[in-house]
């Protein structure tokens, strides 16, 4: 390899380790990546690395762009809960844990076919939240598969979800292709995702744990820390434990009281509670909410109203990756400052947080309880802060015509690409004007639903993707991969599937097939073979990261909320890797033959 060749790969293996050790964003990550080939290249005059002009062309990529229009399309259906109703109608009554499942997650892939898998998920966890407490089964049960099952769906249709319309965009774009048609990557998608959900409902009320008993804490049940105190000359003052009612709470466990810098643990019912103690509960949800409503208790956090004067309410948000307060503490973040917000409680997965409220120091996937302002879930729904962000005691539901009149015109921007009436960029783009123009989301709320970060990651990804093919660094690894599969194009095909597969357990889904869509496109070249069964399978594998709570971002959208463990994704995302891998690689070359 030349040096050209050797410095892309070096810098890859450097964005593998950054991404891998989350030290800083992906787009951060990414971009910094590019700026260093396009430097080298501009240095030493070579023309093998991406000019600036190559570098930035990214941005023009018709599926990068039709990623951004379909963001506003997304935003008005969640704003509307233009599905909202549909998803309890289709989830319907259940009975068992398998029935239910099923109810679940072929509505949940349905529906995720045609949007981003990360609001699906974001409008189907309260439904399936209420569904357990009206089926009595866990969400443990439920939250995981559901989450499976929206990436599921992503497969059967060019727009289920982002790294479908970039790769189709990339191929467009470099091939002078025609690209892939609205479901011409069903015909593989479909019996994956059949495959996998029938394998969900076999595999998963055996690998994944009953967590939602909140009763029986020590079973794991998703457990929000919450910390109170006694408030001076109150009602509670004086009164030992158990007389205070706080002895045998439904779904709630004192954990420990400290008073005047002393820790009391394994409280007893006759420990007597006095002015200024802090009390550290652990529970459920509802009987944190419960605790609230305690006389003689106060919040921990200093609060100006109450949560249901109309001007402060209760949120559930979960922390994502690009938050900027991730590794500091609640107090050094300054949270109640930054977002206009106060953190009551804090959920992590099925883990226990020591110490107090305001020193447990944020990590992604944590569920936060928090008492905000009225306008906290305009100006942070779509925020990239966070996975999910819901009202807790949320009754406020938009005119039934506006979801209606979002849903026609997302049936009719379907129908428009489908039948070849128009491209998908252009009916997406006249969807999102229609849909601004007809009142059903304000310019503010599409401003704010354009996810930039992630715009910024895949065009540097398509850069950095560029480098590999021109630097030769593809060439060199298709004919390693072509040494180790022989003359087999099928072979070829499991290596290309198994690579872009790895990178997207460790790294972010479009990043892994960016990097991956040069090294398919050269061993395609190699053998003499058709690209488009090598394109189709870098779409899906770049899909399939099921193993790890990082390699889809709505694997981490519950990974608190459903209070699950690392060791959960593994035992049920590996066998769906495997599954998903072997249907993928013998159907795609009978739907697109290597000859074709």
């Amino acid at each position: 390899m030349n040096w050209e060749a050797w410095l892309t790969l070096l810098v890859i293996v450097g964005v593998l380790i950054a991404l891998m050790g989350e030290w800083v964003g992906t787009d951060i990550v990414l971009s910094s990546a590019l700026v260093i080939l396009v430097a080298a290249g501009a240095l030493t005059r070579s023309d093998r690395l991406p000019t600036i002009e190559q570098a930035v062309a990214g941005l023009g990529n018709p599926g990068l762009a039709t990623v951004g229009v379909l963001f506003i399309v997304v935003a008005a259906l969640t704003h509307t809960k233009a599905l909202y109703g549909l998803a309890h109608v289709a989830v319907g009554k259940s009975s068992s844990v398998r029935h239910t499942q099923l109810r679940v997650l072929v509505p949940t892939a349905l529906v995720s076919a045609f949007l981003n898998n990360t609001p699906v998920v974001a409008m189907f966890l309260p439904v399936v939240e209420s569904i357990c407490k009206r089926v009595g089964i866990s969400s443990s049960k439920l939250y995981l598969p559901m989450a499976y099952a929206a990436t599921f769906g992503g497969v059967c249709t060019l727009v289920g979800t982002s790294t479908n319309l970039v790769v189709n965009g990339l191929w467009m774009d470099r091939g002078g292709a025609a690209g892939l048609g609205m479901f011409d990557i069903a015909r593989v998608g479909v019996p994956c995702a059949i495959v996998g959900i029938a394998l969900l409902v076999w595999l998963s009320p055996h690998l994944l744990p009953d967590r939602n008993a909140a009763v029986s804490l020590d079973q794991g049940a998703r457990q929000y820390f919450a910390e109170m105190h006694v408030t001076d000359n109150g009602a509670l003052d004086g009164k030992t434990v158990a007389q205070a009612g706080l002895r045998h709470l439904a779904g709630l466990y004192l954990v420990e009281i400290e008073r005047q810098g002393e820790i009391v643990t394994a409280v007893a019912g006759t420990e007597r509670l006095l002015s200024g103690d802090r009390l550290a509960f652990v529970g459920a949800l509802e009987s944190v909410l419960d605790l609230h409503r305690v006389g003689g208790l106060t919040s921990s956090a200093p609060r100006e109203t109450c949560v249901g004067n109309g001007q402060r309410r209760l949120i559930e948000a979960v922390v994502s990756d690009r938050c900027p307060l991730v590794g500091s503490t609640i107090r050094d973040g300054r949270f109640r400052a930054v977002y206009d917000a106060a953190v009551i409680a804090v959920a992590r997965g099925a883990d226990r947080l020591p110490g107090k409220l305001g020193d447990i120091q944020l990590r992604v996937g944590d569920t936060l309880l928090l008492e905000a302002g009225v306008d906290f879930l305009d100006r942070y729904r779509h925020s990239s802060d966070f996975y999910f962000v819901s009202g807790v005691d949320d009754t406020l539901d938009p005119p039934i015509w506006r979801g209606r009149v979002v849903l026609a015109i997302l049936l009719a921007m379907i129908a428009t690409s489908t039948f070849g009436w128009c491209d998908l960029l252009t009916a997406a783009s006249i969807a999102a004007v229609v849909i601004i123009s007809c009142g059903c989301c304000t310019t503010t709320q599409a401003r704010e639903s354009i996810d930039w970060s992630l715009l910024v990651t895949i065009a540097a990804s398509l850069g950095i993707g560029l480098a590999v093919q021109t630097s030769g660094l593809a060439d060199s690894i298709a004919l390693a991969v072509i040494q180790v599969a022989g003359d087999s194009p099928w072979m070829a095909l499991v290596a290309v599937y198994f690579v872009t597969m790895l990178l997207t357990e460790l790294i972010t889904n479009n990043a892994a097939a960016v990097l991956v869509y040069p090294l398919g496109m050269s061993t395609a070249h190699t053998l003499g073979a058709s690209e488009t069964p090598f394109v189709v399978a870098i779409m899906i594998a770049a899909s399939a990261g099921f193993a790890t709570p990082f390699g889809y971002q709505t694997n981490l959208m519950v990974y608190g909320p459903g209070g699950y463990r690392f060791s959960d994704y593994l035992r049920l995302g590996i066998p769906l890797d495997l599954a998903f891998m072997a249907v993928a690689v013998l159907t795609t070359p009978f739907v697109f033959p290597f000859t074709g």
